[in-house]
C-alpha cells in the first residue's frame, strides 16, 4: 500500500516512482554492441557503399544480409530497401494492381502504411479495429465487397493481425495480402514469422525496430517475378535484377518496363543490420519476458483492459498498450500525463492535444481537417484507440524498471479514480 505521501501523484507536485529517465530509441535507447559498431566502421572504411559495384553481389554487405534473412524467414527472396514504407510499396507495386485500386489497411495503424499505399499509386480504404486493436475480419469482408483489390495487414505495436483468417478471407476474395510487419519484426505467430503468411512481408530497420540501422527496411517474399518487380522498381537498373538470383536464369522481367527508385539499401547499414541479427534472439526474449512480467502483475487490476494477443505468444513485446474501458481521450489524456510525470513515458493515443498519426482522424492528407467526419466514418477504432494508452517497453529495462512501470499504473490508477 502507499502512505498518504507517496499516494499523492508526482503531475500534483508528489514524489514521483522514479527519476531517471524511461529509456526509448529518441533518447538514445539502443541495443547494439562493440561488434555492431566495428561492422559499420568496417563498412564504412572499405569505400564501397553502393551494393551493386564489381564485387559478387554475395560478397555485399547487402547481398550477405539478404541471404541471412531468407534463412532467418525461411524465404527464397528477400529485399533490402530505404524503410519500411518503401517496402510496403514496392509490394504493391510488384502486384500490378490496377492503378488507382482501392487497397483496403486498418484504420488503427501508422501514418506510413497509407501513405505507402499512395506512394504505390493506389487508394487506401480503411477497415475498423476490434476492442483489442486488431484488424477487424468481419470489416475487412465489408472492404472486400466493395471492391478492394487487395490487404495490406498491420501487426501494430507488434501484436500479430488473425493472418490465418484474413489470409482465407482474401483468398475467398481472390486478393493478395502484404503484411506490414514494420512494428513486428521477429515476432510470431503459431511458430510461423509474422511477415511470411501473405504475397509479402515488408519490414523496417528504423531507430525504434527490433534491427536498428536508423532508416532502412526490407521486404520478403515466395513469388520470383513480384520479387524481380519489385528489385527494378527499387533502383536495380542495366540487368543488376539478374544478381538477385543467385548464378540462376531470373524470371523474365523486362527491366526496362518499369520506373526505378532510390530506394535501395546501402553497405553501411546492410553492414549493421546483418550484425545486429547476430543478437536478435537475445532481444526478442528480453521483449517477451519484460511484457509478459508487467502485464502478469496488471492483469487483475480494475478499469484496465490489457491488451490481447490473437494467439499465445503471438507478439513482440516492444510496447505496452492498455485501454482505459469507457473513459473519454481527455481523461485517459491526464493519465498518460500522470504515468510520464511518475518516470514512465506514456502516450494516450487519442490525446485532442497530441498530433498521433497513429489515430487516423489525424491523416488529413486523406480526410481532410474534419476529425470529427472521419471518427464518425470508423465509430468503433476512434473509441477503443482514444481507450489506449501506450508505454514503450526497450529490450534493456530490467525488472526493476518493470516494476517501476507497474508501481506507476497501479498509482495513477488509484490516484485518478
Amino acid at each position: 500500500m502507499f502512505t498518504s505521501q507517496e499516494e499523492r501523484l508526482a503531475v500534483d507536485g508528489g514524489a514521483p516512482v522514479r527519476t531517471a529517465p524511461w529509456p526509448t530509441y529518441d533518447k538514445g535507447d539502443v541495443f547494439i554492441s562493440p561488434e555492431d559498431e566495428q561492422a559499420a566502421i568496417e563498412a564504412l572504411r572499405g569505400k564501397l557503399y553502393f551494393r551493386y559495384d564489381y564485387r559478387p553481389y554475395e560478397q555485399t554487405f547487402t547481398g550477405r544480409l539478404e541471404s541471412r534473412l531468407a534463412e532467418y524467414f525461411g524465404v527464397p527472396h528477400v529485399l533490402a530497401c530505404t524503410s519500411g514504407t518503401t517496402a510496403i510499396a514496392l509490394s504493391l507495386l510488384a502486384l500490378e494492381l490496377p492503378p488507382g485500386s482501392p487497397v483496403a489497411c486498418p484504420a488503427f495503424t501508422f501514418s506510413a502504411t497509407p501513405s505507402a499505399i499512395v506512394l504505390a499509386g493506389h487508394r487506401p480504404t480503411l477497415v475498423e479495429c476490434d476492442a483489442d486493436l486488431h484488424l477487424d475480419v468481419a470489416d475487412l469482408r465489408r472492404a472486400l465487397e466493395e471492391g478492394a483489390r487487395a490487404v495490406v495487414v498491420v501487426h501494430m505495436r507488434g501484436f500479430a493481425s488473425d493472418m490465418p483468417a484474413i489470409c482465407a478471407l482474401a483468398a475467398e476474395y481472390g486478393v493478395p495480402v502484404v503484411e506490414d510487419a514494420v512494428p513486428a519484426l521477429g515476432a510470431r505467430l503459431n511458430g510461423r514469422p509474422l511477415g511470411t503468411f501473405g504475397h509479402f512481408g515488408a519490414f523496417s530497420t528504423q531507430s525504434d525496430k527490433s534491427l536498428n540501422t536508423g532508416e532502412g527496411g526490407f521486404l520478403v517474399t515466395s513469388d520470383p517475378e513480384a520479387y524481380a518487380r519489385a528489385v527494378v522498381y527499387s533502383g536495380a537498373y542495366e540487368n543488376r535484377m539478374a544478381r538477385h538470383f543467385g548464378g540462376t536464369a531470373p524470371p523474365g522481367v523486362d527491366d526496362l518496363a518499369y520506373p526505378i527508385f532510390g530506394f535501395r539499401m546501402d553497405e553501411i547499414r546492410a553492414a549493421l543490420a546483418g550484425s545486429l541479427l547476430e543478437r536478435l534472439p537475445d532481444r526478442l526474449a528480453l521483449h517477451h519476458r519484460n511484457h509478459d512480467y508487467v502485464t502478469e502483475r496488471l492483469a487483475a487490476l480494475d478499469g484496465i483492459a490489457l491488451r490481447r494477443p490473437v494467439a499465445p505468444g503471438a507478439y513482440l513485446g516492444e510496447a505496452l498498450v492498455f485501454r482505459l474501458e469507457g473513459a473519454d481521450p481527455q481523461r485517459c489524456a491526464r493519465f498518460a500525463r500522470a504515468l510520464t510525470a511518475e518516470g514512465v513515458d506514456a502516450r494516450a493515443l487519442g490525446d485532442p492535444a497530441d498530433t498521433n498519426v497513429r489515430t487516423f482522424w489525424n491523416w488529413r492528407f486523406l480526410f481532410g481537417r474534419d476529425a470529427e467526419a472521419a471518427r464518425a466514418a470508423f465509430p468503433r477504432t476512434a473509441r477503443y484507440v482514444g481507450e489506449a494508452i501506450d508505454v514503450p517497453l526497450s529490450a534493456n529495462l530490467t525488472l526493476e524498471d518493470c516494476d517501476d512501470l507497474v508501481t506507476a499504473v497501479r498509482k495513477v490508477l488509484a490516484g485518478l479514480r
